[in-house]
């Protein structure tokens, strides 16, 4: 891993998991993404991580409804913006590319492999549903595999790469970091390497510290000084494996997204409520945040282009 003094936070504001049933708080309108976003940044986040979504909470992949969102972003704060490839597990590849397709951004998320992306246990936990789409979707997980075979990784990296996006390894399991390799052999993907551990997704590598320094372990022998490293977990573990990443001289990823926490049975009220609580940490480590201008030297991207 290439350690860097500076600690970028990233800020993954609404993502496609969590439901309107499970907090008043998750940003659903464009409008309220942009606020979230916004708020981040300001907050000392230098990447927002970018979903969509209607404004009952269904996952958006029309790219007008981006057009109403990363240009008002762009207008009041300098940011990162990285436009995810994932987007939801019932989306088609033509839906999960709309919106990077059209604004060809510095930064694009880009999911390592085919999985078990498993969240039915939300419909465990609501009971009172808001929208009738919800419980279905969510029960949907259990018996839908995300599906991101290494056809669609390639048609990814050759598409989006061309206009100069960069990427976000999405790591869920140690063969992931070994998918990465091969396409850095093709030749299809090139340093410096962003890569995003992500842990406690069931059908995923689990919440356990242990597996964030194994992987650490592995990226370093298939890598080198390579890569940057980032971490999170999802749920209640969100700042306990935001620390750790920080402490072993990685980067950090918060958001509603990935936990709708602020503490033990406390939802949190915003996005920069939890990036404050994170950067509070990582000034405690003695490392210092990272702003716009210092993610895009260490992660070599090539600057804010997004235009309607």
């Amino acid at each position: 891993m290439l350690k860097a003094q500076q600690v970028i936070i990233s800020t993954a504001v609404t993502g496609s998991v969590n439901v309107p049933s499970q907090s008043d708080h998750i940003p659903l309108s464009p409008a309220q993404v942009v606020a979230a976003a916004v708020g981040a940044a300001k907050a000392g986040s230098a990447i927002i991580h970018l979903h969509a979504r209607h404004p009952d909470g269904r996952p958006a992949f029309e790219a007008e409804v981006f057009e109403q969102i990363i240009p008002a972003i762009l207008d009041q704060v300098d940011v990162v913006i990285n436009i995810t490839t994932g987007g939801a597990s019932s989306m088609t590849m033509d839906e999960r590319l709309a919106w990077a397709k059209r604004f060809s951004p510095e930064l694009a998320s880009l999911n390592m492999g085919s999985m078990n992306f498993v969240y039915s246990g939300i419909a465990d936990k609501v009971t009172t549903w808001k929208h009738d789409w919800e419980k279905q979707y969510v029960l949907n997980t259990y018996k839908n595999p995300f599906i991101n075979s290494f056809d669609k990784i390639e048609y990814i990296l050759t598409n989006l790469g061309a206009s100069g996006t960069r990427f976000e390894y999405e790591i869920y399991d140690i063969g992931h970091l070994y998918t990465l390799a091969h396409f850095v052999d093709k030749g299809l993907a090139k340093p410096p390497f962003m890569i995003q551990g992500v842990f406690g997704i069931l059908g995923g590598i689990g919440a356990d510290h242990e597996n964030l320094t194994h992987m650490v372990a592995i990226a370093d022998k298939l890598f080198g000084d390579d890569y940057q490293f980032s971490a999170f977990a999802s749920g209640r573990n969100q700042f306990q494996f935001g620390t750790h990443s920080a402490w072993l001289g990685g980067h950090v990823r918060v958001g509603l997204e990935d936990s709708l926490w602020i503490g033990k049975g406390e939802l949190a009220t915003s996005n920069a409520q939890q990036v404050e609580k994170i950067r509070a940490v990582v000034e405690d480590l003695g490392r210092t945040i990272a702003t716009p201008a210092d993610a895009r030297k260490l992660l070599a991207l090539k600057g804010e282009t997004t235009t309607l």
